[in-house]
């Protein structure tokens, strides 16, 4: 009969047990007659005497000291509850890696010992690496019983829960669901816990201890990107649970961060994470390329990437103690890099008030972690650090870098490596992401990529739900058109040109009648769909002007104090965006009131700011998009706020409806088959991901120069703004015709 033991359970063990892959099955019987394992010890103590014995000749010349590290890990073990386990969870790491001075040096001088080998003592061999299944604790009886156990010198590193996959009804979750259920019955057994692992034999997910089941993520490898069988969890499992693998879990991707509230919460890298901020240290460990490009779709935890990498670039001998400078292109988005800094604790990061401290951090060689924008760059005209133990990661790299600002930082930093992380890689003439990063000997043009693809099966960026506006909102071109050569009868075609250049999308966009109808309309919507559910939303404008008209009306159908304005409030001579000229501190409490549940707060009028990089639970929100849409900002947008029930956008724009007959089969057909939340999504991604992969073949022609490149460029460009044009604006009226016909 097939069930978890002799299925799923027993092909972890052989996989795992293998020699290529490292660990040395022992059975609950051997740790308990060969090693003397209690059922109520968390870890293997004689493993655990040998390994100290082992790795510091201190403890070898006494062993008797080994007694007494023992004495304190269990000491620690045993102190830990349901309710502070993750505080006793980073208490153990920082006993193992920072807090591990004992007296055992020559008349009782305090010195580091070791409990394991690592990558930076370069003693991964000497560590004992088993692999166990049925672990007992802490009693026969009424006990618990853990499927699979990895330990590493006898701490009970990794815990693993399977279920069968012969039943249907049976998934991963049932399995997590257990691990969450012993993390409170018996806490202590995860005190040494680097991450958890559940898999029913068709999908397997890893996370931290304590964390909710939808932040779960998969492991996955370019050959291994799909699931739903023994094949492919079989090819996860021997990937990441790699004894070198967890080591590095434990000792440079898991993180301890403090919320709002002041809970601690532990963050374990996800795989694209891992795979990426190794390959930036990989190249800067060999030295060589000196540059690189990540493409890693938005909302796939870019932020997180670099603090990850940062953390392990300081930490590693051979760097001695490298200058990181993280760089970003907006204030909000300096202040966000801050703030995830900080929250994890990450030491010697500062960031640079203005471009005095910019010049002076470099000058004087300071090898700490900085934070700053671009812009503090643009007084540069000389080298300021010819080191080339500097490493620069420049966030939203599509922007800015092909600019002055770009051309004056590379100019201070000459001998620097460069690493641009990017959800939207830019390929033109004169806007080339790929050529600004990519190093010769990427390929494609980037050293990482995680795509749209990658991001929508992982649950890094949700699904788009296009909800059309009434047509009577929407801008009718053709009226328009019409009343526009009736107004203009008897002038010349350059008359009429002219006429019809003043008059702009401006005017039309801040007509007081027009505003009046869309806020009126998003009200409805709001107080009908939104707010009932608990959601709060932002309202995107054309332009600041449109902003405050917005804001007039808003007032007028619901309290003030209901919404307020995000926006930038530079060039403001007139002094008329002052009543919403915030500095950084007074901008975040306000985002802190939009964040909570609790606040009258609910709406948010935006025009540039907040589209990107911005976090709010989704416990309480949503999102109306209103007045005007962009292409690459749509991209970005639709990931900021992942992890909800999906990214809502009413369109209120006119699409160009000549345009609709030649896309609209294929959109109805998509929204048939997959309904408006997927399809919305699907298709964006298939355009964006099949025009990027077209740039593929662009790239390689670079070299050609200014004879053929430019005209592959210039055709190349031509036809995916073309599509991409295309198929973002027009989506949301088809959704008017299909819904209409049903």
């Amino acid at each position: 009969m097939f069930n978890e033991e002799n299925t799923t359970e027993q092909m972890i063990i052989d996989a795992l047990s293998d020699s290529k892959v490292g660990w040395i099955y022992k059975t609950y019987e051997d740790l308990r007659d060969l090693y003397g394992r209690h059922d109520s010890d968390v870890f293997v103590e004689s493993m655990v005497k040998d390994a100290l014995i082992r790795l510091n000749p201190e403890i070898a010349a006494v062993p008797s000291r080994a007694d007494e590290v023992i004495f304190k890990l269990r000491a620690l073990v045993n102190s830990a509850t349901k309710e502070n386990l993750v505080t006793y969870n980073e208490k153990f790491k920082k006993l193992i890696f920072e807090e591990n001075s004992f007296p055992f040096g020559e008349n009782s001088k305090s010195i580091s010992i070791n409990f394991f080998g690592t990558e930076i003592n370069g003693e991964l061999d000497k560590n004992e690496y088993i692999i166990t299944n049925q672990w007992v604790y802490p009693q026969q009886e009424g006990g618990k019983r853990f499927d699979i156990v990895l330990l590493v010198n006898g701490f009970p590193l990794v815990i693993g829960e399977v279920k069968t996959p012969t039943r249907a009804a049976i998934t991963w979750l049932d399995g997590a669901q257990d691990l969450e259920d012993y993390e409170t019955s018996v806490p202590e057994m995860f005190v040494p816990n680097v991450l958890v692992f559940a898999t029913e034999g068709k999908c397997y997910r890893y996370a931290s201890i304590r964390c909710p089941f939808k932040k779960w993520g998969p492991w996955r490898t370019d050959d291994n990107k799909e699931e739903g069988n023994l094949i492919n969890v079989y090819k996860s499992v021997v990937d990441m649970l790699t004894p070198k693998h967890v080591m590095d879990f434990f000792q440079f991707f898991t993180l301890f961060a403090t919320d709002e509230k002041y809970r601690k919460y532990k963050i374990c890298a996800r795989y694209q994470q891992y795979i990426g901020a190794n390959k930036i240290i990989s190249r800067v460990v060999n030295g060589y390329p000196k540059k690189g490009l990540i493409w890693h779709f938005q909302g796939s935890g870019k932020t997180l990437l670099m603090v990850f990498a940062a953390q392990k670039l300081r930490m590693l001998p051979q760097l001695h103690n490298p200058t990181i400078a993280i760089v970003d292109d907006r204030i909000d988005l300096e202040s966000a890099m801050t703030d995830n800094f900080n929250v994890t604790d990450i030491p010697n990061t500062i960031t640079a008030s203005d471009r005095e401290s910019l010049f002076n951090f470099f000058k004087n060689d300071t090898r700490k972690i900085l934070i700053t924008t671009i812009f503090k760059f643009g007084e540069v005209d000389s080298v300021l650090n010819t080191s080339s133990n500097i490493i620069v990661m420049v966030d939203e790299a599509h922007r800015t870098q092909e600019g002055d600002y770009g051309r004056r930082m590379r100019t201070a930093l000459p001998n620097a490596f460069f690493f641009g992380l990017t959800g939207t890689p830019i390929n033109k003439l004169d806007h080339n992401t790929f050529a600004t990063f990519g190093a010769a000997e990427d390929e494609n043009g980037y050293m990482d990529k995680y795509d749209f693809v990658d991001s929508l099966n992982d649950g890094a960026t949700l699904p788009l739900d296009f909800i059309p506006g009434p047509v009577d909102l929407k801008i009718d071109k053709d009226k328009l058109d019409k009343e526009f050569e009736n107004l203009t009868k008897g002038l010349t075609d350059e008359q009429k040109a002219e006429l019809s250049a003043r008059v702009g999308m401006d005017a039309i966009m801040t007509n007081p009648a027009r505003i009046k109808k869309v806020v009126e309309h998003i009200v409805k919507h709001y107080v009908e769909n939104v707010e009932p559910n608990g959601y709060k939303g932002q309202i995107v404008c054309y332009n600041r002007e449109v902003c405050l008209l917005v804001k007039e009306e808003l007032d007028k159908l619901l309290p003030e104090a209901e919404s307020d304005i995000v926006m930038t409030t530079a060039n403001d001579k007139a002094d008329k965006y002052k009543k919403y000229r915030r500095n950084r501190d007074e901008e975040k409490k306000l985002l802190d009131r939009f964040r909570d549940a609790r606040d009258p707060l609910k709406l948010l009028i935006v025009t540039d700011k907040l589209l990107t990089g911005f976090d709010a639970p989704t416990s309480n929100f949503s999102i109306t998009l209103a007045i005007t849409i962009v292409t690459f900002t749509l991209i970005q947008f639709n990931a900021f706020k992942k992890k909800g029930a999906g990214l809502f956008i009413k369109d209120l724009i006119w699409p160009p409806t000549n345009l609709l007959s030649a896309v609209s089969p294929l959109i109805s057909l998509s929204m048939r088959l997959f309904g408006n939340i997927l399809s919305g999504s699907i298709l964006m991604g298939l355009v964006y991901s099949f025009t990027g992969w077209l740039s593929n073949f662009i790239i390689p022609f670079n070299f050609l120069g200014p004879v053929v490149a430019p005209v592959l460029h210039c055709y190349f460009d031509v036809f995916a703004g073309c599509i991409q044009t295309l198929v973002f604006i027009t989506l949301s009226s088809i959704l008017i015709a299909i819904e209409a016909e049903d």
